[in-house]
């Protein structure tokens, strides 16, 4: 059955285009970190929801291994944030996606490990295959927006090391942090919702710095 408040479909990639077209995001200068972007991939499942990719990071990576991701990584010298989202997502689950699929961009969201991240909406489509590299992706998840909308979305936790709010979204019987889930929050917020909802001041848990 499909969920009335956020069935996949034009009416979605519609609003959610003219939503990101409005929203005037907030680019942070690099200042020595590392550039890189995200892909914010709107997929249905089989019952025809709207949903977003998230993916489980392999165990067997050298760094932030078994965490919950959106797909992306580096960007390449001299490539755009929305090409570099676009590789890394045929290259992590395997799907391709022409430039034309990308919708906008959210703000930026600096890391307390040195880089600056893009986050990049893409529109998936119906036509959606993903074939996870075993490499780089222990699993694929489509998660339903409606699941960020649940009262408990999102969780704010102060921490004695920082003067900012850590953030964490609970989904998947799991508590996914920032910066991962600052980037979902403000897709809640600002293609969902059309609300231009800050992210940027959202801290990360210690073991992340």
């Amino acid at each position: 059955m499909t969920d009335p408040a956020h069935p996949f479909g034009d009416a979605l990639r519609a609003r959610s285009r003219a939503h990101l077209a409005a929203f005037e995001r907030r680019a942070v200068a690099a200042d020595g970190r590392r550039p890189a972007a995200v892909a914010v991939v709107l997929v249905p499942d089989e019952a025809g929801r709207a949903c977003f990719l998230l993916t489980r990071r392999a165990s067997g990576l050298r760094t932030h291994a078994r965490q919950w991701a959106l797909p992306g990584g580096r960007v390449d010298p001299g490539e755009s944030v929305e090409r570099a989202a676009l590789r890394e997502l045929e290259e992590e689950v395997g799907l391709a996606r022409a430039p034309a699929s990308v919708l906008g961009l959210l703000d930026d969201y600096p890391t307390r490990s040195g880089f600056v991240i893009t986050p990049v909406v893409v529109w998936g489509g119906d036509d959606v295959e993903l074939r996870p590299n075993a490499e780089e992706v222990a699993g694929v998840y489509r998660v339903p927006l409606a699941d960020l909308d649940r009262p408990d979305v999102p969780r704010l936790v102060t921490i004695p090391e920082s003067d900012r709010p850590v953030i964490q979204v609970p989904i998947l019987s799991s508590l996914v942090h920032a910066p991962t889930a600052a980037v979902i929050y403000q897709l809640r917020e600002v293609v969902v919702h059309g609300r231009p909802t800050r992210v940027a001041h959202f801290e990360q848990p210690v073991w992340a710095w």
